[in-house]
C-alpha cells in the first residue's frame, strides 16, 4: 500500500431530517492505528468522541448543505458526500485525503439499495419503520469504516424483509426418522449435482 493509504475510508454515514435537523440515523467509525481493532459506537468515536459534538457536527453539515445544490463539500476539513431524497438528507464523510469517486459510490449505493427495498420513496417515515433493514444495509455496505459493497442489488439480496406469512413449524417433522430423510434428500441433490457437473 502506498504511505497514506488506507482501508478506512469513511468516517460516518449519518441520516438528518430535513424539516428539523434531528438525528435518524448516524453512525460513526474510528479510524485505529494499523493493527489495532476499529470500534463503532454511537458514543464514542473519532474526531467526534461524544454524542454533544455529533450533533454539533451534523447540525452545522444540514445547515451548510440545506441550500446547496452540489454532492460534495469540504467541511469541518472532511469530505461529505450527500443526497437528499425526500424530507431526509444522507451523508457519507470521509477524511479530506480520501478518495471522492469512492466516497460517492457509498452514497449511490445507500440511496439505491434503500430504494430498491423500500419499492416506494425513501423518507423519514419509511427509515423509521425499516430502521432495521436501513442499518442492515448500511452494515452490509459500510463495516468499521471500510467500504465492503457498493452494488445495490447485492447490498438488497443481502438484507431481506422476514416472510409475510408464518412459517407452520407444525408441517415441520423434527423427529429422529425426519433428520434422517432430510440427510438422505441432501446427499441424493448433492449426488445428482456432482453426476451433472463432470
Amino acid at each position: 500500500m502506498a504511505p497514506g493509504m488506507s482501508l478506512f475510508t469513511v468516517n460516518a454515514i449519518i441520516v438528518l431530517s430535513v424539516d428539523d435537523g434531528s438525528r435518524i440515523f448516524a453512525k460513526y467509525y474510528n479510524q485505529q492505528a494499523p493493527g489495532a481493532t476499529a470500534v463503532a459506537s454511537p458514543t464514542t468515536n473519532g474526531p467526534y468522541p461524544d454524542v454533544k459534538s455529533q450533533k454539533s457536527f451534523e447540525k452545522g453539515l444540514l445547515e451548510k448543505t440545506a441550500k446547496q445544490t452540489g454532492d460534495i463539500i469540504l467541511y469541518d476539513n472532511r469530505i461529505v458526500l450527500y443526497k437528499m431524497e425526500s424530507d431526509v438528507m444522507m451523508y457519507v464523510v470521509g477524511d479530506v485525503s480520501e478518495n471522492e469517486v469512492l466516497l460517492y459510490n457509498v452514497i449511490l449505493a445507500l440511496r439505491d439499495s434503500l430504494h430498491l427495498i423500500f419499492k416506494q420513496s425513501v423518507d423519514k417515515r419509511t427509515i423509521i419503520e425499516n430502521y432495521d433493514l436501513v442499518s442492515l444495509a448500511i452494515d452490509e455496505i459500510v463495516d468499521d469504516g471500510i467500504i465492503l459493497e457498493t452494488d445495490p442489488t447485492i447490498i438488497v439480496q443481502r438484507v431481506s424483509k422476514a416472510p409475510a406469512q408464518d412459517v407452520n413449524l407444525g408441517r415441520i417433522d423434527l423427529s429422529e426418522q425426519g433428520v434422517n430423510n432430510l440427510a438422505q434428500l441432501g446427499k441424493a441433490k448433492l449426488a445428482d449435482w456432482l453426476r451433472q457437473g463432470l
